[in-house]
């Protein structure tokens, strides 16, 4: 994903034009970095503070300030700053006003210089991987993990090698007015709407709200611009002269979804019918690799290219089984949402032929409906051994399972903790099968499923006894 480039990402001439500095001397930069734990030697450090104020709404503020972690960002091997500080020491620095504003610019600055063609992607989920999907397809630069936000689309753009024959970058939100100003910072020359789910739904008035908020990524599309959408989603709002392609299930997408059985799928992308590999199994991922071929067909290439991508590109904590002590885990771990959970879930039941067992993570963000969201989960539940609920959000559920007579055994934790681990721990066993998955905050920044497999690996791979939950 990250091109191969013979010239410096960026030139010290070049980032002074780019923030409009004077033009002096300092060395080629081969990275851009804005934490200095992860900072490369020839990378540009750019101190940001933890607060980016009342233009953008990051899920959390903090008062640290990157300026004071600039003396670990060059022993790391840092050969540049950009602060808004003076610094009195002798890197060579590029001294600019805000910071935040700096990035932006060299996100404006990089997009600029780009020949190839920019696609950008938003929905309420499955965005890193159709993201990662379309890179490997096209041979496309794009950034590792999930830079959707304020910070990391200028980023993932500051970062693009000059001479990228493609670029791929996801946009997300959490508040309404986000997607189009990072779109026209992107600029696009195709943009897709993977979904419309209820992510982030505390943050506005409905759902369609966020279905407004999503179709914003068309601002920054020029007028020879093309959007991708999912079959279903109303494009109400939209200028007429819109050139839309559509992708889904439906007779009348560009990009239709014929069949799909244990992870083969079939397409009809105008006359032709295309066999593909769906990376990861499951309907929504056959969705996404049907959003993918879509934008190969509207770039001119040819779709055959995205029908024989490897499981290993479907990211870490979305999905991808992991093995340990003889136990299939399901590393669905990076986030939730209610039409996610229920898709994750669906595809546990066709998974495996030994127990099936959920551990799931309360869903946040989701405001006064919230506690639906997570009863209407219980009807997916049925069918399988065992629920591991985890979250006051998860009350809900555990509730609405115990009062059901189809429901397996069900059991609440408060959070994630050694608790949960020894109990898991206590109960799996060779042939197993365990689905991971809730809000970033569950389980994924705590390192759950890594602190999980180790305690697995531990386990006896032969005559464990399989006790009930």
């Amino acid at each position: 994903m990250n091109a191969s480039n013979d010239q410096p990402l960026w030139r010290w001439a070049e980032l002074c034009q780019a923030l409009g500095l004077p033009e002096v001397p300092g060395p080629d930069v081969a990275g851009i970095c804005i934490d200095s734990r992860q900072a490369r030697p020839g990378d540009l450090f750019v101190a940001l503070t933890g607060d980016p104020g009342p233009r953008f709404n990051p899920s959390r503020r903090s008062d640290r300030d990157g300026h004071a972690f600039i003396d670990a960002a060059l022993a790391a091997g840092a050969v540049g700053v950009m602060a808004h500080d003076r610094m009195a020491r002798t890197v060579p620095q590029l001294q600019v006003a805000d910071t935040l504003d700096g990035l932006w610019a060299l996100g404006r600055a990089a997009r600029a210089r780009l020949h190839g063609p920019v696609i950008a992607v938003t929905g309420s989920s499955g965005k890193t991987t159709a993201k990662t999907f379309l890179a490997a397809a096209l041979g496309a630069f794009a950034t590792e993990g999930s830079l959707n936000n304020h910070l990391g689309v200028p980023l993932s753009l500051a970062r693009t090698p000059r001479d990228a024959r493609a670029t791929v970058c996801e946009i997300g939100t959490n508040h309404p007015g986000e997607i189009g100003p990072l779109a026209e910072l992107a600029r696009p020359d195709v943009a897709v709407v993977l979904n419309v789910h209820p992510a982030h739904r505390e943050h506005f008035r409905d759902l369609d709200a966020i279905r407004v908020e999503k179709l914003s990524i068309q601002n920054g599309l020029g007028e020879t611009g093309q959007l991708v959408l999912e079959e279903s989603l109303d494009a109400a709002g939209l200028p007429e002269t819109r050139s839309i392609s559509r992708f889904g299930r439906g007779p009348g997408a560009r990009v239709q979804l014929l069949t799909l059985n244990d992870g083969r799928a079939s397409y009809r992308v105008g006359a032709r019918v295309l066999e593909a590999h769906v990376p990861g199994g499951g309907e929504h991922r056959a969705l996404t690799l049907a959003a993918v071929l879509c934008v190969l067909d509207v770039l001119g290439a040819d779709p055959a290219a995205g029908t024989a991508l490897a499981d290993t590109l479907v990211p870490a904590g979305r999905g991808r089984h992991r093995s340990a002590g003889g136990v299939d885990v399901i590393d669905d771990s990076y986030n939730a949402n209610p039409e996610s959970m229920a898709a994750a879930l669906r595809g546990l039941g066709q998974t495996g032929h030994g127990r099936r067992f959920a551990l799931l993570g309360e869903m946040l963000e989701l405001g006064d409906e919230g506690a639906d969201y997570h009863r209407a989960l219980a009807p997916l539940c049925t069918g399988l051994d065992g629920v591991f609920c985890v979250g006051a959000g998860m009350l809900a559920l555990r509730d609405a399972l115990a009062t059901r007579a189809d429901a397996p055994p069900a059991r609440w934790f408060p959070e994630a903790d050694d608790s949960l681990l020894t109990a898991l721990e206590a109960l799996l066993a060779p042939g197993d099968s365990l689905l991971v998955k809730g809000s970033n905050r569950v389980f994924w920044t705590r390192s759950f499923v890594t602190r999980l497999l180790e305690r697995l690996d531990r386990l006896e791979r032969t005559g464990k006894k399989k006790p009930g939950l």
